[in-house]
């Protein structure tokens, strides 16, 4: 049954509005009316089974027949926090990352960066374009909320926010001693995890310095070098499976 998300707003006593783009897919696509039924997430992570008691052109009142968590969310908060990468690259990294269950998704602004974004009006456009691919992703996936995408952030604003989580790394293709899955079992009862991942040219020197000197742990992914739109989701499937959500 299709999902659809409603701010938490919409949920009203015994009853849930849903309003907006989605009023036209379920009536028009969908061709769903009153008496059907539907699942909405109150994007906080609960389900609803609810039964559409009225509709009119823009909003739809359903009645609630059932709540139950949504099982699809993973216990563990994981933000990911992606060098800015050329092209649509970004939009990849997105909706595949929201699939396999990311909380955050934090763009960062990195000297080897190859995609610029020069003033505020081209940040928000972006931003509100990512949001909405986030939106999509975790419709079709299931999620029980739609992750954020969060505003540009520096290196600097990076290694500030990493004190924030309970482990934060960064992959580094020159690290060859300390692996992903000896860092993930370094600490027990892990409840939010952050992980930097490099534009298409890697950090640095001077990134590299500033990483080493917050004392933030590098860890290496294996022999082979991955793309930059690979490595987040490939990092983010190995932290689900060694912290217990994928069985």
């Amino acid at each position: 049954m299709p999902k659809f998300f409603v701010p938490s707003e919409n949920v009203q006593g015994e009853h849930i509005i849903i309003d907006g783009g989605d009023v036209a897919h379920i009536t028009h696509v969908l061709r769903l009316g009153v008496g059907d039924t539907v699942t909405v997430c109150d994007s906080s992570g609960s389900d609803y089974e609810a039964r559409i008691a009225s509709a009119e052109p823009n909003r739809l009142t359903c009645d609630i027949i059932s709540t139950q968590k949504c099982v699809s969310e993973p216990e563990i908060k994981v933000t990911l926090f992606q060098g800015l990468p050329k092209g649509s690259k970004m939009e990849y990294i997105i909706q595949k990352t929201t699939e396999l269950g990311i909380h955050e998704i934090v763009p960062v602004k990195l000297a080897r960066c190859v995609s610029r974004v020069e003033c505020k009006k081209d940040e928000t456009k972006k931003l509100d374009r990512w949001q909405k691919i986030s939106e999509a992703a975790a419709k079709q996936s299931g999620r029980g909320i739609i992750p954020e995408i969060k505003p540009f952030m520096t290196l600097d604003e990076v290694i500030n926010a990493s004190k924030d989580f309970d482990l934060f790394f960064a992959p580094y293709e020159c690290e060859d001693k300390r692996t992903l899955r000896e860092t993930l079992l370094s600490k027990s009862d892990i409840k939010s995890v952050g992980f930097l991942i490099g534009p298409e040219g890697g950090f640095d020197i001077t990134e590299t310095e500033k990483i080493k000197n917050a004392l933030l742990p590098t860890v290496t992914l294996g022999k082979r070098i991955l793309r930059t739109e690979t490595a987040g989701e490939a990092v983010l499937a190995m932290i689900m499976y060694e912290l217990g959500d994928v069985n």
